[in-house]
């Protein structure tokens, strides 16, 4: 894989208190991913999964507890947060937010909304030069021209999406994190703005880290996902292998989920029951899923899973590890 992203052993905890004790919240614990350049990876997990402690650590908006990131081959987890915003790398990593209405400044015009991380990161000469630049990165997304003189307010749903797109590419990043975009906007602009998303990635080469719980959005735009529980990679593989042979017992579950007319009447889906173990103090020898896994055993107690190679590319971190037979319906709805 060439060089883009490379999370390595990447944690993240925070202290916290019982009665009068100190303990540690693991919030990410040893997540290892890589995403090649031009590549879009789905990250996907229940709320609360350390899914946005993560885009956190990656966009370099708090301090690692450990581990490396890498960004081609430039260690930027050492960077801090106040440094990492005037360093040179800053502009390489933008993040999409995902509701544009609040990711906006209501006070700033269209223009300024794009032109500001424009000044900010990029060494252009002149006024001319960012007019062009904002110009450009409208014209990309879609943005007419007339609507670069308005204020936030002013625009639809749809239309603050393509102003937060066009602030994020504007300043020609490598990876792009997409922290859900699309879930504030209503499904049939949802579908315009995948469209958009799939096709700047093609033309301009980013790398893409999409974020979403909606698993359907993922199967439309990314190459690879990973599914994160409890602060962990338990499940890396190509989405057609998520979909089509999951083999992590909570992947399954979450694939299962996804409503589906072809299995209505013959419902056999897996079910998970039980609460989330508590990330404070986690145990490091028991699996972060038993008590709530159909396959648990006394071996998951004793024995933290490894994320390991299952087949091909495909990466899991469980000891019962075994594809299911596809249901009723469930080829089908994976492979449209």
């Amino acid at each position: 894989m060439s060089l883009g992203l490379e999370l390595t052993e990447v944690e993240k905890h925070y202290p916290v208190s019982r009665g009068r004790h100190k303990a540690t919240l693991h919030a990410v614990d040893g997540v290892s991913l890589s995403i090649g350049k031009g590549e879009s990876v789905g990250l996907v997990g229940e709320s609360g999964c350390g899914k946005s402690t993560l885009v956190r650590l990656i966009s370099r908006l708090i301090d690692i507890t450990g581990g490396t990131i890498r960004l081609n081959g430039e260690d930027i987890g050492g960077i801090s947060p106040r440094a990492f915003g005037t360093h040179p790398a800053r502009s390489n990593i933008q993040v999409v937010f995902q509701d544009p209405t609040d990711s906006l400044n209501p006070n700033l015009r269209v223009f300024d909304s794009i032109a500001d991380p424009v000044r900010r990161l990029m060494k252009l000469e002149g006024r001319k030069a960012v007019e062009e630049r904002v110009a450009d990165s409208a014209r990309m997304v879609g943005l007419p021209q007339e609507l670069l003189t308005r204020y936030p307010h002013q625009l639809s749903g749809g239309q603050k999406a393509r102003v937060g797109i066009a602030r994020a590419i504007a300043v020609e990043p490598q990876l792009l994190i997409l922290d859900e975009p699309t879930s504030a906007l209503d499904v049939s602009v949802q579908a315009v703005i995948l469209h958009l998303l799939d096709d700047l990635r093609r033309r301009l080469g980013v790398s893409y880290l999409f974020v979403s719980h909606d698993l359907n959005v993922v199967r439309l735009l990314c190459e690879r996902v990973a599914v994160m529980y409890l602060g962990k990679i338990i499940e890396v593989a190509p989405v057609e292998d998520i979909f089509l042979s999951p083999r992590h017992p909570y992947t399954q579950a979450l694939v299962a989920a996804i409503p589906d007319p072809a299995r209505r009447g013959n419902d056999e889906r897996p079910a998970i029951t039980g609460e989330p173990r508590s990330p404070i103090d986690p145990d490091p020898a028991v699996c972060r899923f038993y008590g709530r896994c159909p396959k648990g055993t006394e071996l998951c107690t004793q024995k933290m899973p490894a994320l390991e190679p299952a087949h091909g590319s495909h990466r899991v971190a469980c000891h019962f590890a075994e594809p299911p037979a596809p249901a009723v319906g469930f080829t089908a709805m994976a492979q449209n």
